[in-house]
Order: C-alpha cells, then structure tokens, then sequence
C-alpha cells in the first residue's frame, strides 16, 4: 500500500500522521473541511497545521458528508485512514443531529460506496475513542470487576463525585480498561464513535477489507488548538493561564484521565496501518497512567511559571467521566506499541511549544454559559 487517504488530515491527529507517513515515503492524499472552529476563518493564514501539510500532500477541501467528495477522495486510494469527526464530548451534548450526522453520517457513506461502487481500498483505519467506554473498568470488594454506570445528578450536587458499584452502591476502585470491557458511553459523542467503530468493523468483515478501530485516549502536544474551547483540559488550561486567569477545575479536581502524546498516537496507527497483525482488531492507545486534572493544572503553572490561581469550582458537566486510563497488554503484545512519552516529559513538549504560539483569547466562560443554557453545566 503506497496510496493513503486521512479524512480530517488537516487536524491536529491528521496533519501529524500525514508527515509521518509522507517521511516514510507514502502518497497521501487529505479530505478535510478545514472547520473555521479548528482552523480559523483564513486557514491559509489562521491555521498552521493546514499550512504544515499543504505543499507536502495532495489536498482536497471536502466533507464527509457529502458522497462526491467521498468519492473523488477514494479514488486509487490503497487505505482510507478516517480521523474526520466531530470531537467534543460537552458540545455534542446539546448539538446531537451534527455529531450524528457527521460522525455516522459520514462513515455510513464512506461504507456505502465501498459496498456498491468499484474501489481499491484495502484497509480501513479508524478513529474511535476511550469514551466508548463511559465510566470505564472498577473493582468492587463485594462483586469483582464492574462497570459503574453514569453518576447521578442528586450524588454529584452533594459534592460525590465518585463512581459506584452498579450493583451494592459501595465503593469501587479504579482499574485499567481492556478491550473486552463493557462498551457503555456516556455521552453523544462517546455514542457516535461506538457507531463508526461497529460500522467499519462489521463492514470491513463482510467486505474482506481488514479494518482496525483505535481508541484513542486523551490526545495532546504541539500544534492542537489553542482556541477552541472545547478542546481538551490542556489547551484550555494553558489559554488561560497565558491570559493572566485563574484556572477554573470541575469537580474536585480529583477527576483523571490517559494523556497520550501526538507522536505515540501516531506512531500506534501506522503500526495498525503496516502490521496483518492488526486486522480486524480493536486497540486502546494511551500512557497507561491516570493523571488527575489538579497535577495537571499545577504542572501547567509550574511550566509557565505563572502567578494564577488554581480554583476548584464543585461545578460539573453532564456527559462527563470521572476516570479512565487504557490497558495497553494488547496493543503491545501485538503491535509492539509501548509509549515513549510520559505525562511529564510529554507536557515539557508541549508548554515550550505553546511559549512560542500568539496568545489566543480565552473564551471558555463563553462555552461554559453555552453549556449553562443548555442545563448541562451545575
């Protein structure tokens, strides 16, 4: 395979694996709508992942959710990658037809026309998500291995935050999610991307198209968005400490989750893309260690050397988890993965890279009233 398709291969994930690949010797071939929301309102001057990638592959500003630009993207195309999505797991909550059409919208077309159309596709790769699992894998003394499900409101306003046995109401301990753990997310956006991973799963067998599913954990370092604010904790976080603000935590700051570095999620999916040992498999990519959102925010300053507060808000999101992080026992007993970023040298990475970025303005008090009147922040 020397022809690669990356649908939303102008994003932060996208343009990464892009230059990996195109160093590696591949064509490859982007399908991107180049989303004001990501990539600004001129991307040719806004937006430097698109321009990192422009000069280097072959470049067609389309959407997924329409079949002819699906089609002229597929054409002579070895592999489809598919990253294009619709990401934030808050925002999906109250703009429901958007994610599913795009998110499952649009990988129902592209399956579609590898179903009733000639092709040359020969894998297919996507880009599923650790919110497929919701609350994710605990231990209960009394019951063994549980799958909490999603916290209550009535709990959450009286300030517990933690998970609970589903079955007894007792406490639980956080343990590693493997694959085979119970698929139950929590949010729209965790939904649609348990519905791109069954599709392209299912339809790869029925085709005999060797298709891989990653779930990825939470992504971060140079070159993701500074200024969405839906983005993850890390881009937020660093906007407003680079503000002169306070940083604001949900929760009791206690809440964890995988951070996982760029170049880890890329060097995972071209393993999934080059190894037969991937077919038709599905794998968890992340750091294999839970950080809580506090040493986060303190690593940040600490980074920065900023004189801001860290404040603890008791506020919370609807839709949102309180732990997750990934067992990678499969992926490198059978792929050979192992990380080689940490949390601290990978957040070293990525702070020296935003100390070199133009201030954006921080707008997440707008998309927290945006949450607010949608009834899904308390």
């Amino acid at each position: 395979m020397k022809n690669i398709l990356i649908t939303g291969g102008a994003g932060f994930i996208g343009s990464n694996l892009a230059l990996k690949l195109v160093g590696k010797g591949y064509k490859v071939r982007v399908l991107d709508n180049l989303s004001e929301q990501i990539h600004g309102n001129d991307p040719e001057s806004t937006s430097p992942l698109y321009k990192s990638i422009i000069k280097k592959v072959e470049f067609i500003k389309g959407d997924v959710t329409c079949q002819k630009d699906w089609e002229r993207a597929l054409k002579d195309q070895d592999a489809v990658i598919h990253l294009a999505a619709e990401t934030g797991t808050g925002q999906s909550m109250y703009q429901l037809k958007k994610y599913t059409d795009i998110n499952i919208g649009g990988t129902a077309l592209l399956l579609d026309i590898l179903i009733n159309q000639p092709h040359t596709i020969k894998k297919m790769i996507i880009a599923s998500s650790r919110a497929i699992y919701g609350e994710g894998k605990y231990n209960c003394e009394q019951h063994g291995i549980v799958y909490p499900l999603a916290r209550q409101d009535a709990d959450m306003q009286k300030g517990d935050f933690e998970c609970k046995c589903p079955f007894c109401s007792g406490s639980v301990e956080l343990m590693s999610t493997s694959e085979d753990s119970k698929i139950h997310p929590t949010s729209i956006y965790g939904i649609t991307k348990q519905n791109q991973e069954q599709m392209v799963l299912t339809t790869g067998k029925a085709l005999k198209i060797p298709a891989v599913a990653f779930r990825y954990q939470n992504v971060y370092g140079p070159g993701q968005s500074l200024s969405n604010p839906y983005t993850g904790i890390l881009s937020i976080f660093s906007t407003q400490i680079l503000n002169g603000n306070d940083i604001i935590i949900f929760e009791d700051g206690k809440e964890s989750r995988d951070f996982v570095y760029i170049d880890d999620i890329v060097d995972a999916t071209i393993l999934g893309l080059e190894k037969v040992e991937a077919d038709y498999e599905v794998f968890n990519v992340g750091a294999d260690k839970p950080i809580d959102v506090i040493t986060v925010a303190e690593t940040l300053r600490s980074n920065y050397k900023a004189d801001i507060n860290i404040n603890i808000s008791g506020n919370y999101r609807l839709g949102d988890i309180r732990h997750n992080y990934a067992d990678l026992t499969k992926i490198s007993a059978r792929l050979g993965y192992a990380p080689k970023y940490n949390f601290e040298k990978g957040i070293g990475e990525f702070a020296k890279w935003v100390m070199q970025q133009e201030i954006k303005v921080d707008r997440y008090r707008e998309s927290i009233e945006e949450l607010k009147s949608k009834g899904l922040y308390k």
